[in-house]
């Protein structure tokens, strides 16, 4: 339109998009660069000499979007690229002839004139740094070109020089009347004329008052503020008006809306109002689509796209949650598309043992987005600990040392805050350690506080310093069904095992449970830490020297014991089977070739490795029905008689043999001469074996 100008829109964005678009990345698109609908909004009540402006905030993504009141709304289509390159590269006028070529459609079959609200589009091109929360973004606002023959009749003047106080009266009492009686603002509508009275309606029934006396306005809500020159939202009206009505009309008389408060007043008086000239049929070129303009320019006038670095100005802590979950959520878009993170981050773990497998373990779990996690310890920091138990430090040792616990605990916290991390010290009642009567309200007081933690948490690592000081967690968990990952050191040995979880049905018989060596064993079936003795725990602490007290172990050893540990109970939490995950027990020790049904791989029961030999083996083995800790007849007892039950355990040593019937066992087999072997002589029976942990 020869002559013409109109202000273009310039881009507003919140804050709160950028950090719900990092949301939707991570979560929701991945990888998908698929365009999104978007919703944004402008208001014709701006300041004078602001430039129009078009916003879009943290709703911009709901579904059910409606723009805030007295505003109105903007469709947008979100491109999101995966690289800086392909937002560089991206071919930018196709995009924009894209829309062009969907509103020229719209507008040749008559959508535009019963949705106007379509006249208003925008295009928000991205690419999300978010190692860096560096957001690079380019709009773009289309509009089809004029025809080349389109010229003012009447150049824009304020309403009130055209219209008197009782006519301005009486179009904003129409126009109020319209507005309000919508769910939201119309940008765009017909203003009617008899005289002195106005009437307001719906773009969709300019039909009817073509053949009418009435004098007919064609009006748009109008952002911009600058005298004598409409915005962005006027000019997508005049192409409508153009190319709808060639032929039908020579002129048609529009008015930008200008709905401004100053000073505490209204003034509407500040629209602008026009005629201008549609050209002839003939004069027009309807073949193909008009080209399409509108992406934003910088201050200087220049195509160029924005920058936001949200960096410094976004909470540090919401950044570190973003942040510290992102390697989990990456994974997702490619590797694993149904991991199930929510599930992961829901789990509440507990760490019996704050010493060197416990501070790895904590550490590792928070990598995998467990959030809560306890610590247990009834020891303090030692200056020979920092340097293989990563979550203490010197100062931890200090005036006599921290209490393990509670150190490890602000430790999580100190590295992440998001943590919801506590530190209990608590010792743990253990057999073969005689309770006194001095000691009687201490000992009930400790078995109830285990009992209470166990049962709050749903994974249970048991990463204590002694063999016995497992037994009483391990009966806890197995009579409260949760999911147990044991791990214990030897010098270059080492052991992960998950205990199976009981379905507490009855006792288990071995004519009951499947042919190892064909079967795998379900995760109800398989055994605990002490299945394998034929032995009850006893103190394992009286007359060992000081190599046999503390464990002498590669220092690697705790490392890989410790991420397997976390592996494993992550691997559990993704079964579809969950903690009643099968075991294979096949005697074939290469697993590449046993199935899984998770996408994470197999879940074995056990992982023994000899790390003079870097060798890992991964056997399986069923219950035992005679078991010390996890058997029928000893979670019975347990149940029934509570602590009356365990106090025999700890005062009387054979009280589990005799119940179990293992003393019955070596009776009957005392002649044969058998020795019984626990896990600890699997392993390694010199110095530093398994019942020597420190971990």
């Amino acid at each position: 339109m020869a002559g013409v100008q109109y202000a273009p829109f310039s881009s507003t964005v919140d804050h709160g998009f950028w950090q719900q678009l990092t949301d939707k990345k991570l979560n929701e698109y991945g990888l998908d660069e698929s365009s999104r609908e978007i919703y944004g909004f402008f208001s014709n009540d701006t300041a004078p000499g602001i430039s129009p402006q078009l916003m879009v905030d943290y709703s911009a993504f709901n579904s059910d979007w409606k723009p805030p009141p007295r505003s109105l709304p903007a469709l947008g289509l979100l491109y999101n690229t995966n690289t800086i390159e392909k937002f560089k590269e991206i071919d930018k006028k196709e995009l924009l002839n894209a829309v062009g070529k969907q509103m020229w459609e719209e507008l040749r079959d008559g959508v535009l004139l019963r949705e106007p609200s379509r006249l208003i589009r925008f295009i928000l091109l991205t690419f999300a740094d978010l190692k860096k929360y560096h957001y690079y973004y380019w709009f773009a606002f289309p509009a089809l070109k004029f025809p080349e023959k389109s010229n003012y009749v009447e150049s824009p003047e304020p309403l009130q020089q055209k219209l008197s106080k009782e006519q301005l009266s009486s179009l904003i009492s129409a126009y109020d009347k319209y507005q309000t009686s919508r769910p939201s603002y119309s940008p765009f509508f017909l203003i009617c004329c008899n005289e002195d009275n106005y009437s307001v309606h719906d773009l969709a029934e300019i039909e009817k008052f073509l053949t009418s006396s009435q004098k007919v306005i064609f009006a748009a809500c109008d952002p911009c503020s600058f005298p004598g020159y409409p915005g962005w939202p006027v000019r997508n009206l005049v192409t409508l008006l153009t190319y709808t009505f060639a032929g039908k009309l020579a002129t048609v008389t529009v008015l930008s809306v200008r709905d401004r408060t100053h000073a505490g007043k209204r003034d509407f008086g500040s629209s602008l109002i026009f005629t201008v000239e549609i050209p002839k049929l003939e004069d027009l070129t309807l073949e193909g689509v008009p080209d399409c303009v509108g992406w934003e320019k910088n201050e200087k006038q220049k195509l160029v796209p924005k920058l936001v670095n949200l960096s410094s100005s976004m909470d540090p802590v919401k950044l570190a949650e973003s942040a510290v979950d992102l390697n989990l959520k990456l994974m997702r878009w490619r590797l694993l598309p149904d991991l199930d993170l929510e599930k992961i981050s829901a789990t509440r773990g507990l760490i019996l043992g704050s010493g060197t497998l416990g501070c790895n373990v904590a550490r590792l779990l928070m990598s995998w987005g467990i959030r809560h996690i306890t610590m247990v310890d009834n020891s303090k920091v030692s200056y020979s600990n920092p340097v293989r138990q990563t979550l203490f430090t010197f100062d931890h040792c200090l005036n006599g040392g921290q209490p393990k616990a509670e150190a490890a605990a602000a430790s999580l916290k100190t590295i992440f805050p998001g943590m919801r991390s506590e530190g209990i010290t608590l010792s743990i009642p253990m057999p073969g350690h005689m309770v006194t009567d001095s000691l009687l309200q201490q000992t009930k007081d400790q078995v109830a506080k285990l009992e209470e933690l166990i049962d709050s948490h749903d994974a249970i690592f048991l990463l204590m310093d002694t063999r016995e000081s497992r037994w009483l967690p391990s009966l806890i968990a197995a009579s409260k069904q949760k999911i147990v990952i044991n791990a214990a050191l030897g010098f270059d040995t080492f052991l992960v095992l998950r205990h199976g979880v009981k379905n507490n049905q009855g006792p288990e018989t071995r004519s009951q449970l499947p042919d190892t060596t064909k079967a795998p064993i379900s995760g109800c079936q398989l055994g605990c830490y002490f299945c394998n003795d034929v032995v009850a725990p006893g103190n394992s602490t009286r007359d060992r020297t000081l190599d046999q007290q503390c464990t002498v172990t590669r220092p690697g050893v705790s490392m890989m014991a410790s991420a397997l540990a976390v592996e494993l109970l992550i691997s559990v939490l993704q079964h579809p089977l969950g903690s009643n995950a099968p075991a294979d027990a096949s005697s074939d020790d290469d697993p590449w070739d046993r199935d899984s049904a998770s996408s994470l791989g197999i879940v074995p029961h056990q992982i023994r490795g000899f790390l003079s030999r870097f060798h890992q083996i991964l056997p399986a083995s069923q219950a035992f029905e005679m078991c010390t800790a996890c058997s029928h007849m000893v979670i019975q007892r347990y149940e029934k008689d509570g602590f009356d039950f365990l106090l025999k355990v700890f005062n009387e040593p054979g009280y589990l043999e005799d119940l179990t019937g293992l003393s019955a066992m070596h009776d009957a087999t005392a002649e044969h001469e058998v020795w019984g072997f626990s896990d600890d002589d699997d392993l390694n029976s010199g110095p530093g074996s398994l019942d020597t942990m420190e971990t």
